[in-house]
């Protein structure tokens, strides 16, 4: 099948009639024929139903019709782009995007890039979307695959511990991970950046599991568990009921920006200099 096929099928039912296709399309009327008939053979059904004087989709062709529009929106897009240049930039993330740096990122981003329209998007999944094909780029705060994306460190963001706003240690600057490890630490094992490796193997917390961001703050928030999360979540997610303090001794996060090597948006490397630049100038 080919997108002609699809142009065709088009043609005809937006115009009404084989003959007004025929010019629509620059091509003979037994040329949209042929091509009408070609397009149902590859496809195993009928797609119109035709009288002497109407052409009108059948059930069939109704929803290949639906389906035959967004291919050719998405086509022409793809041609628009290659000839003019890429003008948005999608960013994924399963958590917290660029944390406290989200708003700066976007302010100078527009004024530096003003042609080419940044798009944030929350993905729950391991690479923010990336995999998935949602996004050009997509920021992580896990280690990357870097048999299959390729990446930069852009920076590092302190632990917090988040807890229930009425929580003892919410009277508190800072915690311990040892103190942490006497609670009941609730983890996101897809997307989350904890583990129990922060621990010992003979000290380690009692676990809870979520499914993402926002099963983890509820949990939290009745009390009968912590949470351990990097900085852009205190940032991204100030909720009434939560609490967020230091954690004064656990490493800090790496942020990673991860992108597919062989198809790497033209604006790639410009949003990881502008991100390395932010948590630069904030350390």
């Amino acid at each position: 099948m080919e997108l002609r096929h699809l142009r065709c099928l088009v043609a005809i039912v937006d115009t009404g009639s084989f003959t007004d296709a025929a010019t629509e399309l620059g091509l003979s009327q037994a040329a949209v024929s042929r091509t009408l008939l070609a397009l149902e053979k590859i496809l195993g059904v009928r797609l119109l139903h035709r009288t002497s004087r109407t052409v009108t989709p059948t059930t069939a062709g109704v929803q290949v019709l639906a389906r035959a529009r967004h291919l050719l929106a998405d086509a022409d897009t793809l041609i628009r782009e290659a000839a003019t240049g890429h003008t948005q930039l999608t960013i994924g993330h399963a958590w917290s995007a660029m944390g406290r740096h989200t708003a700066e990122f976007q302010r100078r981003w527009a004024e530096r890039y003003p042609d080419i329209e940044v798009h944030l998007i929350r993905a729950n999944t391991p690479t923010g979307g990336l995999a998935e094909g949602r996004c050009d780029l997509a920021v992580v705060r896990a280690t990357p695959d870097t048999r299959r994306y390729a990446h930069a460190l852009v920076g590092h963001e302190r632990r917090y511990c988040a807890m229930a706003g009425d929580d003892p240690w919410a009277r508190r600057r800072t915690v311990t991970l040892d103190e942490i490890r006497e609670r009941t630490l609730v983890v996101d094992r897809r997307t989350g950046t904890t583990t129990v490796d922060l621990w010992p193997e003979d000290a380690r917390p009692s676990l809870e599991h979520t499914r993402d961001i926002d099963d983890w703050l509820a949990a939290i928030a009745t009390g009968r568990c912590v949470g351990v999360t990097p900085e852009g979540t205190v940032a991204q997610y100030r909720r009434d009921g939560i609490a967020y303090r230091r954690v004064r001794d656990a490493p800090p996060v790496p942020v990673h920006v991860i992108w597919r090597p062989h198809d790497p948006h033209p604006a790639t490397h410009a949003a990881v200099a502008l991100l390395s630049d932010l948590y630069r100038d904030h350390r």
